[in-house]
């Protein structure tokens, strides 16, 4: 069902003259790469009169030339954030040293397309750990934290990327970790797409070869959905976007955490008593809802579900049409992953420095090309904030553009993204030791049992400790004891 109402968004995509998905970047106003994108605590300062990093010959310790990234003397740093990391990542950890005996992906070659921060590096060297050599590129022109991809590099994985890409940069590091000499790669792990697309059109020999794809993005599993139904899909897909272990964690309690975080960081906005209308009452509006409420601010919900609409009421919200509050609020979230929810006559009839922000997958969700406009005037306040200047002298505050305001202005929580790299890690594992047969070419979910052992690895954190059943109680729930515990549904 998760994919249904993604079905038109991909036609759609097509028709807006900047680039969507998880790289929508508006050029129209001038974007230096010394916006912060991800990484708010990065050290790396990058202007745009440098050498580009593909002119730039570069070599680690070991002699090594086989990466691109913006300066490799920055290592240092980096390794200490993948530290830092480390140490809220505690299952990734266990999992290497409880599998670094057997090497379960010994063999496998990984090709990665995702963001490249800190965590993710915690996640790319635990599958060097495991055995798999890896090539690596970014899924977003401006999520990579420069001194950790120096780090990688240095550590010996081939990682091709820099915060402030080009769209011909983008695509180049994408082709530089794909077409080499002597090395062909047999597992994907993507986070959009864009890499699985990129093999497919370019590369097709590779593609039928592969053994596996993981995927943790809406739309990327929305493209896998796609090649399927059309019979191009050759090769078993993981969809790890569904799995429980990705939905009711990193969309739920990631966002809870992190939506005040970015909007306080941007805006600086207090949030006592202040009027905020949601869009979108799924895990990731739940978040947001629950981190408004707790500090005190009045909360309005928007649904097109009435099962999301009753939820929204049980918890204490007001369920209402955005027209019906527009006038009256200090804060608008789209969490949707619909298009055109903040339409022109929305922020035509929003009040004097309303604040508006996407917290949703993609920035379709905001209709931001209705703005640029010869009558209204954009002035950029601070990284990743514009003011929008109507001619009656009213403001609207628009936060990275439309764009996804977590990865935008802000950092994700570490705990939450180990639960996510964690499950994609097993997916991988799954995928590659598969006896022949046991996946067809079609896309699938995390086995439950999966997703429990993922959530049994981050236990331990926490001091808690699992009641087991007796064999009575098991006969009678008709359980297996040791699960999995949950329908595969769930």
């Amino acid at each position: 069902s998760q994919q249904i109402q993604f079905a038109d968004d991909m036609q759609e995509f097509t028709k807006f003259p900047t680039k969507t998905g998880r790289r929508s970047l508006s050029r129209s106003i001038s974007q230096s790469s010394t916006d912060s994108y991800s990484s708010a605590a990065s050290y790396t300062d990058s202007s745009d009169d440098e050498v580009s990093p593909r002119e730039k010959q570069q070599t680690n310790s070991k002699g090594s030339s086989n990466f691109c990234v913006k300066n490799i003397k920055q290592a240092e740093f980096g390794r200490r954030e993948i530290e830092i990391a480390e140490q809220d990542m505690s299952a990734l950890i266990s999992l290497r040293k409880r599998a670094q005996g057997e090497k379960p992906l010994a063999g496998a070659k990984i090709v990665g397309c995702t963001h490249i921060t800190a965590q993710t590096a915690v996640l790319i060297e635990t599958l060097c750990a495991l055995g798999a050599q890896c090539r690596w590129s970014a899924c977003n022109i401006y999520s990579t934290q420069n001194e950790v991809a120096a780090a990688l590099a240095e550590a010996g994985v081939a990682v091709f990327a820099w915060k402030g890409e080009s769209e011909d940069d983008f695509w180049w590091c994408i082709d530089r970790c794909v077409n080499v000499d002597g090395w062909q790669a047999n597992m994907i792990l993507d986070d959009g797409g864009d890499l699985t697309h990129w093999v497919y059109k370019k590369y097709p020999n590779v593609f039928k070869k592969i053994r596996g794809i993981v995927e943790e993005s809406v739309t990327g599993v929305h493209r896998l959905y796609q090649l399927s139904k059309a019979g191009k899909l050759c090769v078993p897909a993981m969809n790890v976007n569904d799995s429980v272990t990705k939905q009711k964690f990193d969309n739920l309690y990631c966002c809870r955490e992190s939506i005040l975080d970015g909007l306080k960081r941007t805006t600086d906005v207090m949030f006592g008593g202040k009027q905020v209308v949601v869009c979108g009452y799924g895990e990731v509006g739940k978040g947001c809802c629950a981190a408004l409420k707790a500090l005190g601010a009045i909360v309005y919900v928007t649904e097109i579900d009435p099962i999301c609409a009753l939820q929204a009421c049980m918890d204490g919200f007001r369920v209402v049409k955005l027209s019906e509050v527009i006038r009256q609020v200090d804060v608008v979230i789209t969490c949707t992953g619909n298009k055109n929810v903040v339409t022109r006559e929305h922020l035509d009839r929003m009040k004097n420095s309303c604040i508006v922000c996407n917290m949703g997958h993609s920035n379709t969700e905001i209709d931001v090309t209705s703005l640029r406009t010869p009558e209204l005037t954009w002035e950029r306040v601070r990284s990743q904030v514009d003011h929008v200047i109507w001619p009656d002298g009213k403001r609207v505050v628009l936060l990275a553009e439309g764009r996804l305001l977590n990865l935008s202005c802000s950092t994700v929580p570490t705990f939450v993204l180990s639960i996510t790299a964690t499950t994609q890690a097993l997916a991988l594992i799954e995928l590659y030791n598969a006896p022949e047969g046991r996946y067809k070419q079609d896309v699938y979910l995390l086995p439950k049992k999966m997703d429990e052992y993922v959530a049994s690895l981050h236990l331990p954190s926490f001091d808690a400790h699992l009641t087991e059943l007796t064999d009575d109680q098991a006969k009678y729930l008709g359980l297996n004891k040791n699960g999995p515990f949950k329908p595969n549904y769930y």
